[in-house]
């Protein structure tokens, strides 16, 4: 089922370059996708409410009778739901809150870099957010968790959340989204889906929705395309793409485990990746075994084969653990689980990774709802640069610079040279006509 890209022979690759073009990756092509969002986002631009009901029956096939979720829906929702699914919620809330403030340290730090010279590091909050949380494939309530609880944590003031209405439910969003909301004191919620969702978000419609100075959640494409679009008019967190998976393991791996937590990203789309980096071949033909059994009688067997069997999956085969920390960190995986001998010792070795899985008992799905990590990570290779969702995700660093009279004498001298240096002497200037005792 899996595709072989054997690295055996030639050996891995010397050029990061090389390797990374050897290795699966789903296509995903933003910039198609940011025409055909481009229309949509200035439509709602100028037209706000009239184009989200345009768009909502268009794309959704269902037009709420209020795209302001009603605060009765909210508390309706809670009611209703199941007590074992609530208490489900409610230690995933708990352990990504106590996440979230190990997460957050000091909210200020004072450093004195002379005598009467001090500068001052603040963490604040961004003042209002819109999440988005994807309804359509699969209902993502746990992603309510992901991106509601840190920004709360953060001290957040005004949040807004928004997921695409659902024609089975009355145009509104899912229920299990509606009770989490109402579980975690979210009053703000819209039944606006992800394309659209976006550019209420960052444009502001009247009457209906203000502007926000963020925008974080996980999308299709077309969501994601519609992020790009308003980047620099609002902060985003990513542009996360399809969702990946990549199983650095040797002989001592389970291969059910292996065979399971493939399967389970495989699940999301057709697009999703599923990767298994190995030296061990015996490894790759249990595991295909596996996949073989637990496939067909999985409930989205269709949507996981084609994961499976797509060209973003496949089984990298490599001469030994070494090869195999080289190709995981050429690959960047959003999810690396670590199946191997002293799995610990092994991710010390890793420097790219969305998040990391130690060992048989720390498969990827725990992650996904209860381990008290985020789910929101970088997809597509951006795990070399970016991190996950966190708290600190929703504070701005703000220096604050203070200097006494002598603190500034001290090095007068210094920063008009430097000044003149760059050809700025009104920098220096700056300094100078201080130092000149004209105040």
């Amino acid at each position: 089922m899996l595709r072989r890209i054997d690295l055996r022979a030639s050996g891995v690759p010397a050029d990061p370059e090389a390797l990374r073009a050897a290795l699966p990756r789903a296509a995903f092509d933003v910039d198609a996708a940011v025409e055909a969002v481009r229309p949509i986002c200035e439509d709602i631009a100028q037209h706000g409410i009239h184009a989200l009901t345009k768009y909502a029956e268009q794309f959704d096939h269902v037009v709420p009778e209020s795209f302001r979720v009603p605060a009765e829906a909210l508390t309706q929702a809670l009611a209703d739901l199941d007590p074992q699914l609530r208490q489900a919620f409610e230690v995933s809330i708990e352990r990504r809150r106590k996440v979230s403030e190990a997460e957050l340290g000091e909210r200020q730090v004072d450093v004195d870099v002379a005598t009467g010279a001090r500068v001052s590091q603040r963490m604040i909050p961004v003042n209002r957010v819109g999440l988005y949380v994807p309804g359509g494939v699969a209902p993502l309530a746990s992603t309510v968790i992901m991106n509601v609880v840190p920004a709360q944590v953060a001290g957040v003031a005004s949040l807004a959340l928004a997921s695409t209405p659902q024609a089975e439910f009355g145009g509104l969003p899912h229920p299990s989204i509606l009770a989490l909301c109402a579980l975690l004191g979210v009053e703000e919620v819209y039944a606006v889906g992800g394309s659209q969702a976006v550019p209420m978000f960052a444009y502001g419609v009247p009457g209906l929705c203000p502007r926000v100075d963020m925008i974080t959640g996980p999308g299709n494409i077309y969501t994601v395309a519609a992020k790009r679009l308003v980047k620099g008019l609002v902060g985003i967190d990513s542009e996360a793409g399809p969702t990946e998976i990549a199983v650095l393991a040797d002989d001592t791996a389970v291969p059910a485990y292996v065979a399971a937590d493939l399967i389970s990203q495989s699940e999301h789309a057709p697009d999703a990746a599923s990767v298994l980096i190995t030296d061990s071949p015996e490894l790759v033909a249990a595991v295909e075994d596996e996949l073989e059994r637990q496939v067909l009688p999985a409930k989205h067997a269709e949507r996981i084969h084609a994961s499976l069997t797509g060209q973003q999956s496949g089984a990298v085969l490599v001469d030994d653990l070494d090869a195999g920390i080289a190709v995981a960190d050429a690959y960047a995986a959003e999810h690396l689980e670590i199946q191997t001998r002293d799995a610990a010792a092994v991710s010390t070795k890793i420097t790219n990774a969305g998040a990391i899985f130690l060992g048989s008992w720390s498969p990827v799905s725990l992650g996904d709802y209860s381990a008290g990590s985020t789910h929101v990570l970088p997809t597509a290779g951006c795990a070399c640069h970016s991190s996950g969702l966190n708290v600190k995700s929703y504070l701005k660093a703000v220096h604050v610079i203070d200097y006494d009279q002598q603190a500034l004498a001290e090095i007068a001298d210094g920063v008009v040279t430097f000044a003149e240096a760059e050809d700025l002497p009104a920098h220096g200037r700056a300094i100078s006509v201080r130092q000149e005792g004209r105040g």
